[in-house]
């Protein structure tokens, strides 16, 4: 039997409350200093907080005593309309209109307008065996878009991955454009080795440098020193260059639905802990790698599963990459990610 519990922003309080009390689960409710509302699931093996009412962000994610999230700057989460003013979570989603870095001439902000959006509805879905944190938000804009999108997390128990899920449905009575990418912020492994289903060569170095990236005469040696390597059928596999990580480096992979029907990556850490992440590439043909390393930013993306690039609306749709769901149009997507 399931049972479902209805949230409401004023039940969150600076005190941390108990909700929910079994032998697999508890769950806790509170809110940050900064006024954010949060949801922690503990089960045997760890947690996973989730911010309900701001665009579901997953802003930790902790397995057998390994923090899963990016070091950050952030000590807790802030209002924010834009994920750049908040970015220290574990995951978020980008999208849904438009995704990515938009280019000088998009206009949509960075990642999309959902990243940070206020959720109208909130509840949680309990088992014996499983909970799960339900978001609803509805987009519409007079003359423009109109769409409701229900973002979830699950996690069962006694496991240490989980499942991240979105459900997007057009209400306007024209078709609209969907761009999603589910934009998980693993923690750098240092010497970590790179693997998956997908071949390692499907993935090409980001050669356009977007408006935040500031290039240095050693980032731009090294760019060519990997397109050097990628020319001669040899792939970027293991972080042992942390040095160069900075800027960011970006691969991207398209198409990889040819490749394989589900995809599975792992990154392995010589310490002996293995993430991984399971989707379907018929809802996620294109993959992006996303390594940052400097004193205040460590992240090791090593899979990012979206509809297309992150490049922008724009470059996605010269690119013929742009999904449009008709009137009344569903789709739904799902994620596995975790500790193996």
């Amino acid at each position: 039997m399931t049972t479902r519990i209805n949230l409401l922003p004023e039940y969150f309080t600076k005190l941390p409350q108990e909700i929910v009390s079994n032998k697999n689960f508890t769950v806790k409710i509170f809110r940050y200093p900064s006024n954010i509302e949060a949801l922690t699931i503990t089960n045997s093996q760890g947690h996973v907080t989730v911010l309900p009412f701001m665009g579901q962000i997953i802003w930790e994610a902790e397995f057998k005593n390994i923090d899963l999230r990016m070091k950050n700057m952030f000590s807790q989460p802030y209002p924010a309309q834009n994920i750049l003013d908040t970015y220290g979570c574990f995951a978020f989603h980008s999208g849904l209109l438009a995704n990515g870095c938009p280019a000088p001439e998009d206009t949509h902000p960075m990642h999309g307008e959902f990243s940070c959006a206020p959720m109208a509805e909130v509840f949680l879905e309990v088992s014996e065996d499983s909970v799960k944190i339900v978001s609803k938000y509805e987009y519409c804009k007079g003359f423009g878009d109109h769409y409701v999108a229900t973002p979830s997390v699950e996690l069962k128990a006694d496991s240490t991955r989980f499942n991240i899920n979105m459900s997007v449905k057009n209400l306007a009575s024209v078709p609209m454009p969907l761009q999603y990418m589910c934009h998980m912020n693993y923690a750098y492994v240092d010497n970590g080795k790179i693997s998956s289903n997908i071949p390692a060569t499907a993935f090409k170095l980001r050669e356009s440098i977007p408006a935040h990236i500031k290039p240095t005469p050693e980032w731009l040696a090294y760019n060519e020193e990997l397109k050097a390597q990628a020319a001669k059928g040899e792939a970027f596999t293991e972080l042992s260059e942390a040095k160069f990580y900075d800027p960011e480096i970006v691969f991207m992979a398209d198409d990889i639905d040819k490749l394989a029907t589900e995809a599975h990556f792992e990154i392995a850490s010589p310490k002996g802990y293995t993430f991984a992440t399971d989707f379907s590439t018929k809802d996620f043909p294109c993959a992006t790698r996303w390594i940052l390393y400097n004193a205040d930013q460590q992240v090791a993306a090593f899979v990012l599963p979206a509809t297309c690039r992150p490049e922008g609306f724009n470059a996605a749709k010269q690119a013929g990459k742009i999904i449009y769901l008709d009137a009344n149009q569903e789709k739904t997507f799902s994620v596995t990610t975790g500790l193996k």
